[in-house]
């Protein structure tokens, strides 16, 4: 993938079809890193299907025989000598603690490492698609903080106002888009 906000997009997809209430989505920068960790209480992956999930080969989807995200991913964090982590607890194993939570650690300054690319877009087109879930989402580095919290804006809006709707979707890309801007003016 061309940006790893594209990456980010998938992998959450994943968590909404593993049924997440809760999906986080953690970037952390320093001088020479970048640390993507996307986190959910979905129902986790059994040690079979976690052993074969870096295996383009290993796929639950129904509809092609290939699932190439990935391990697309952990190709380009090692392109930069990082590398690509995945823990999960399966329901069956853990009824009441379990979830995926996959990390991926890439050098920001090796020729191969892929750029960002749009953040703001890739959150609020999951809050647009998925809008019963929660989503928290945080960007940091020593320079900077860029947060969003679904649970605290249905505490705003109450029950009757959806997060898909466009008056909330436009507010949650312009309220990130500011805090992004507001990088730059610093």
């Amino acid at each position: 993938m061309k940006e790893l906000s594209l990456n980010v997009l998938d992998i959450a997809k994943n968590s909404v079809k593993a049924k997440a209430t809760l999906i986080s989505i953690r970037l952390e920068e320093t001088e020479e890193t970048f640390t993507m960790t996307v986190c959910d209480d979905g129902c986790g992956m059994t040690e079979e299907i976690l052993r074969g999930v870096i295996d383009p080969f290993c796929t639950t989807r129904k509809t092609r025989k290939v699932g190439m995200g990935i391990p697309l991913l952990k190709m380009a964090a090692e392109q930069t000598g990082g590398n690509v982590s995945i823990t999960s607890r399966h329901v069956d194993s853990f009824p009441d603690t379990h979830g995926t939570e996959l990390t991926a650690l890439f050098y920001k300054n090796h020729i191969d490492f892929t750029p960002l690319g749009d953040i703001v877009s890739t959150v609020t087109t999951l809050i647009q698609g998925s809008p019963e879930i929660d989503f928290e989402f945080l960007h940091t580095s020593d320079r900077f903080r860029v947060t969003l919290d679904t649970r605290q804006l249905r505490e705003i809006l109450g029950e009757e106002i959806p997060l898909s709707s466009p008056e909330i979707i436009q507010w949650v890309a312009q309220y990130l888009g500011e805090q992004y801007a507001n990088l730059s003016n610093n």
